[in-house]
């Protein structure tokens, strides 16, 4: 009996060991590496450490998207160093991009014993200056975060920086995600290997338990295609900035999040003003004009007041409560159908496609899309649309609201609405990361649950089918319209409201542009907008050649069957 309890604890205890060196070995094996590695190298400070972030590839490669660079700090003892002039111009040799100034202001603070003259040296300039063996002139090993794609996804990325005294996430995913990517270092002083026979249990803290990395949706290829669309829009217009999405409407997931003008989190201390950091998508809200014509069509259908072949008389204008809104070209049409009136974008159309569904059940469906809530992305500052129009008594507020003026929101609250026309009626959650891999060797699947039902399925497909209608019949007067796919679109152009918020400016405005494909069974949805574009005034012009483009792009890397 006695030897059967000793074989257990023995069992127990030979358990309890090998779980320790699985977490010492494989889960942190990495860590105690560089640990031990850095036990040699005289350091001022505990090396910097972060978990990685990736991309995904369409065949679902991790590809890098954050992660750590190592290298030296460079630094000089003032008290040592005798001769700092020629010190300089031994390193300057090898790091021509030493300032000589600098430089030299610190090594005539003789009390100091210690001053930081360069950062992020790259290893091979590091090891060559430890070389030339200067007194007073001491190298110490570190690490960065580094972005191998440069400005690839900068805005959902974010960056990691300094608050004060505190370096950590600021912006984008590094930021949200910053308990799961920030690292405990132990003292770099203590004898590694003595701490962990002595103490394997300090060693290894349970608070690393919540530490790993993390993989985004983002394609790094879609993601490039939509940055180069936007910059070509921003540039040939002159815009002053300009965004976009790529998201699948039916799962949430976002393959592409783009701004221009941009910034790259390698040299984010480059930049003049902070404002460039900040995710217009998500941040901020604009009032978006005739692609909100579509949400006001789908809810007349889904009520059932109206339909494709809906006639109405247009006129060119309609009154109400004292004020008259008109069509973009001030001109009427007669008897025509709420098909052309959304193929011509004629607000006079939408107008009277609200006053049938009345403003109770207009304003109930437009918040149930979502609009005025914020949408759950894992993203940080999200801002919600002011909507306030729709609580409004008067009916012109809401034939206003109908065509898109008056009411203002966020760049993703529309993509998450228009998801909703998309795949079948119901609500998305945005999301732009998928998975988390722990370091004690766990993964957690990011899979935010459907949302609710705004639209019924036949709805859904009969708004789908007059945006298929638009694009093939109207944009570009049918010449953009694909002979093997069926793609949904609709344009929107919106006057940009006086800082005031009284009245409008008469020159200025927001071009937008939304489409899916393939329509009727929708992998992409497509959303841009561009702020201010110079010497044009409708989106059609402007945004329309890129959605076009990107179309194909998608068809083609993602090798989509024809549907036609």
């Amino acid at each position: 009996m006695r030897i059967r309890i000793l074989s257990i604890g023995i069992i127990i205890f030979a358990l309890f060991l090998a779980s320790k060196l699985y977490l010492v070995q494989i889960v942190q094996g990495n860590d105690f590496i560089q640990r031990a590695d850095r036990q040699y190298v005289q350091s001022p400070d505990s090396i910097f450490s972060r978990g990685a972030i990736y991309f995904t590839d369409k065949d679902g490669t991790l590809i890098s998207a954050a992660t750590l660079k190592s290298g030296f700090t460079l630094t000089i003892n003032p008290q040592v160093l005798s001769n700092p002039e020629e010190a300089y111009k031994k390193i300057s040799a090898l790091l021509p991009t030493l300032d000589q100034s600098a430089f030299l202001v610190k090594a005539a603070k003789k009390a100091d014993t210690y001053e930081e003259v360069a950062l992020k040296v790259e290893s091979d300039v590091g090891t060559a200056i430890d070389q030339l063996k200067i007194p007073g002139v001491n190298i110490y090993k570190s690490q960065w975060r580094f972005y191998p794609g440069d400005t690839l996804a900068a805005h959902a990325l974010g960056l990691v920086a300094y608050n004060q005294d505190q370096l950590a996430g600021r912006y984008g995913l590094e930021r949200t995600y910053e308990n799961t990517l920030s690292r405990t270092n132990d003292d770099v002083y203590v004898n590694f290997f003595a701490e962990i026979f002595s103490n394997i249990g300090k060693t290894i803290s349970s608070s690393q338990s919540l530490e790993g990395d993390i993989v985004t949706t983002i394609e790094p290829t879609v993601q490039a295609t939509l940055q180069n669309e936007l910059d070509g829009v921003k540039k040939q217009y002159s815009s002053d900035s300009a965004g976009g999405i790529i998201i699948n409407p039916k799962t949430g997931e976002i393959y592409a999040m783009a701004l221009t003008p941009s910034f790259n989190p390698n040299s984010f201390q480059d930049e003049k003003s902070s404002a460039v950091f900040s995710n217009d998508i998500v941040e901020n809200v604009h009032e978006m004009g005739s692609i909100v014509k579509p949400f006001t069509m789908a809810i007349g259908l889904d009520t059932g007041v109206i339909n494709a072949t809906t006639m109405y008389n247009d006129v060119g204008s309609m009154t109400a409560n004292g004020k008259t809104i008109h069509n973009f070209d001030l001109k009427g049409r007669g008897y025509i159908s709420l098909q052309e009136a959304l193929g011509k974008s004629l607000n006079t159309g939408f107008a009277f496609a609200e006053s049938k569904i009345g403003n109770k059940d207009f304003s109930d469906y437009m918040k149930k899309f979502g609009l005025g809530e914020k949408t759950g992305i894992d993203l940080p500052n999200e801002t919600s649309g002011l909507i306030s129009n729709l609580d409004s008594p008067r009916d012109i507020e809401h034939f206003t609201a109908a065509f898109g003026q008056g009411i203002a929101m966020s760049p993703l609250e529309m993509v998450r609405a228009e998801s909703a026309l998309a795949n079948g009626g119901n609500l998305i959650t945005p999301h732009l990361v998928k998975q988390i891999n722990y370091k004690l060797g766990l993964s957690k699947t990011i899979d935010p649950p459907a949302g609710p039902r705004v639209l019924k399925p036949e709805t859904s497909e009969a708004i789908t089918k007059m945006l298929v209608e638009d694009f093939d019949t109207y944009l570009q007067n049918g010449k953009a319209k694909n002979p093997n796919y069926s793609i949904a679109e609709k344009t929107g152009t919106a006057q940009i409201a006086l800082p005031s918020g009284k009245g409008y400016y008469n020159d200025r405005y927001l071009h937008s542009f939304f489409g899916y494909l393939p329509a009727y069974n929708p992998q992409f949805l497509v959303f841009m907008y561009t702020v201010y574009p110079k010497g044009v005034q409708f989106s059609s012009e402007t945004l329309a050649p890129a959605f076009i483009d990107l179309t194909k792009f998608l068809i083609n890397y993602y090798q989509i069957p024809p549907d036609r």
